[in-house]
């Protein structure tokens, strides 16, 4: 079958592929949740890039560097998304990255590109020339110096140079994530192939492809150590400068040899590219022997892939495909991991408590509170979302509003800036009144606000519950949590000034007014004054406005025996004690801080 021509090539990364175009490039990888993530962007075309990238030999070189860089950050980044860091920057990197004002993340990928040339130099050049030099000092030196021998050892350092890259290929194989990374490999040369071949790119038909392919890094690879052999053979150094045995002391001329080496590499890398992308443009004998050696290797550095990773490079190549067509099409970036630790410190600075900032992360997260300490990784779109909260929360936006619920009683009520967001010490008072309801039991919550302490008593007790508010804002927040938590056979919502539109006698009544004096309100904290409303704050000149009203009408709406459960502000106590007629028996209850919070009347039997 003839195959049709296609400028997309690829590379294995971590648990997954990347693809490359002539405009774009793009990496898919298999997330531990199993989904595909994509992340993708646009390339300079090789026609709109500087001139060398087009000249013969240099090109060559200059596209091994680049692929070589692009390789590395490519694979760093699959990493990330797979979530395979290793914990946070060396010293030496943050050194590096502060002193050069350049990102952790760039410093890395430099760093690791060094150590990749490094170790790339130091076992195909370096062990090379150091087991010829072992070899050679074995030859009497009447013979080592002709130049049959000379051409001999050049020949089997070449061999030796070959050897070691092939039993690097055969011990990297045998590691189980390398296995995976050629597993990977093989899925991209398979969808590569079916592409080639006018196939749907249906795993199906990706699956029945062969793992090898023409265009392999591989075979470059081969080829660089192929045409090395041949270059190094004849062009000796000290044959061609006709220099004798004692020209310099033994380890001047090891390194002399050593970075000639290292010279000659660059017109190695440029003619084995040529012929690569000469062998490209035929199909004979010749060509398919030069190809063997290279395709051969290839059965070691590709595996059989299953279909989940197929699929994964399925979807790398389609996303290139999509965009070489159509330059109008968004890139993409992965939600990579960050650890938790850096993110937290990130956030520090706009963030004041540290409580605070667990429950940001367990809002975004999902967490609770008591997972925290185990999680070592956040996503990268979580933290930009908590980076978000703590912005508005640095404003002074109660933390509450932000994340559009509080616990209360440890249920969750939903608020917004209608309502109050609920305090600890409401969870006292209603601890303290469900003590003081019977089984049957009627309720008046007065001045309901979110319905916090309706639903908290409609769960608590078996009570029926009249929750009432002058705000029709609030009395919209309460019914979402009504109705959020099925109450709506317990909890009737009644719109009310005060005591003007309730009915009947009730056992309790409940309520947490506004009890703050007008003129205090706007010396009050930021997130309260301004975020919180004011008709829920403001109880007129002294703050008791609203209790006044309770002690004169409650009595009338409570049945003999029943209750009226207060929450006060500090030191308002005695003087709500006071507002109480003989008809009851009173009680002030102090909360955990130590302050009476509490003032809990009964109402005598005799009335």
């Amino acid at each position: 079958m003839r195959k049709k021509s296609v400028s997309i090539g690829g590379q294995a990364v971590i648990e997954g592929v990347m693809m490359r175009g002539e405009r774009s490039m793009a990496t898919a990888c298999r997330t531990e949740s199993g989904e595909i993530v994509v992340e993708s962007r646009y390339i300079k075309p090789v026609k709109d890039k500087n001139v060398l990238f087009r000249t013969p030999i240099i090109r060559g070189v200059l596209n091994f560097f680049s692929s070589m860089v692009s390789g590395v950050k490519t694979l760093m980044r699959s990493g990330e998304v797979f979530g395979d860091e290793e914990g946070e920057p060396t010293k030496f990197e943050k050194w590096l990255a502060k002193t050069f004002k350049i990102d952790i993340y760039s410093v890395v990928m430099f760093i690791s590109v060094i150590l990749g040339v490094v170790l790339a130099v130091g076992l195909f050049v370096f062990l090379p020339l150091l087991v010829r030099n072992g070899i050679e000092s074995l030859i009497p030196a009447a013979y080592v110096n002709s130049t049959g021998v000379k051409l001999g050892m050049n020949f089997a350092e070449g061999v030796i140079r070959l050897i070691i890259f092939v039993l690097y290929i055969v011990l990297t194989s045998l590691m189980k994530d390398i296995k995976r990374t050629y597993m990977y490999h093989g899925a991209e040369h398979k969808t590569i192939n079916a592409y080639e071949r006018d196939l749907p790119l249906t795993v199906e038909n990706v699956q029945k492809m062969t793992t090898v392919h023409d265009r392999c890094g591989t075979t470059f690879m081969v080829l660089i150590m192929v045409i090395g052999v041949l270059v190094l053979t004849v062009c000796d150094l000290n044959l061609i400068f006709s220099l004798s045995d004692a020209w310099a002391p033994k380890p001047l001329q090891f390194l002399a040899d050593f970075g000639w080496r290292l010279l000659l590499m660059i017109p190695i890398m440029g003619i084995s590219y040529e012929i690569l992308k000469l062998m490209a443009k035929f199909d004979n004998v010749l060509v398919r022997a030069l190809k063997a050696p290279g395709l051969l290797l290839q059965k070691l550095t590709t595996r059989q892939p299953d279909d989940s990773m197929v699929e994964v490079a399925i979807t790398a190549f389609n996303t290139v495909l999509a965009m070489d067509a159509d330059s109008t099409l968004p890139e993409k970036t992965f939600d990579t991991n960050m650890l938790m630790k850096k993110a937290r410190e990130d956030l520090s600075g706009l963030v004041k408590e540290d409580s605070d900032l667990d429950w940001m992360i367990c809002h975004v997260t999902g967490l609770k509170r008591s997972q925290l300490k185990a999680q070592t990784y956040i996503r990268r779109s979580q933290f930009d979302a908590l980076k978000e909260i703590a912005v508005r929360r640095a404003s002074g936006e109660p933390l509450w509003q932000i994340i559009g619920s509080c616990d209360f009683y440890g249920y969750a009520i939903d608020i917004d800036g209608r309502v109050l967001c609920p305090r600890p010490e409401t969870e006292e008072l209603v601890c303290e009144s469900v003590k003081r309801i019977g089984s049957g039991a009627r309720v008046l919550d007065m001045c309901t606000g979110s319905g916090c302490i309706a639903v908290a008593i409609a769960h608590l007790t078996d009570a029926s519950i009249v929750a009432a508010d002058v705000s029709s804002d609030a009395l919209d927040v309460a019914k979402g949590n009504v109705d959020k938590f099925n109450l709506n056979d317990r909890i009737a919502l009644v719109q009310s000034d005060m005591f003007a539109s309730i009915k009947g006698k009730f056992d309790l009544i409940i309520s947490n007014p506004p009890y703050i004096p007008s003129a205090d309100i706007d010396g009050l904290d930021v997130e309260v004054k301004d975020h919180e409303p004011r008709i829920a704050l403001d109880g007129g000149s002294d703050g008791l406005d609203y209790y006044r009203i309770l002690a004169k009408d409650a009595a009338t709406y409570l049945n003999a025996g029943g209750h009226l459960a207060l929450e006060v502000g500090a030191g308002q106590a005695a003087d709500v004690k006071a507002m109480l007629d003989a008809s009851y028996d009173v009680e002030i209850i102090k909360d955990m801080q130590g302050v009476e919070r509490m003032v809990i009347a009964r109402l005598k039997e005799s009335v």
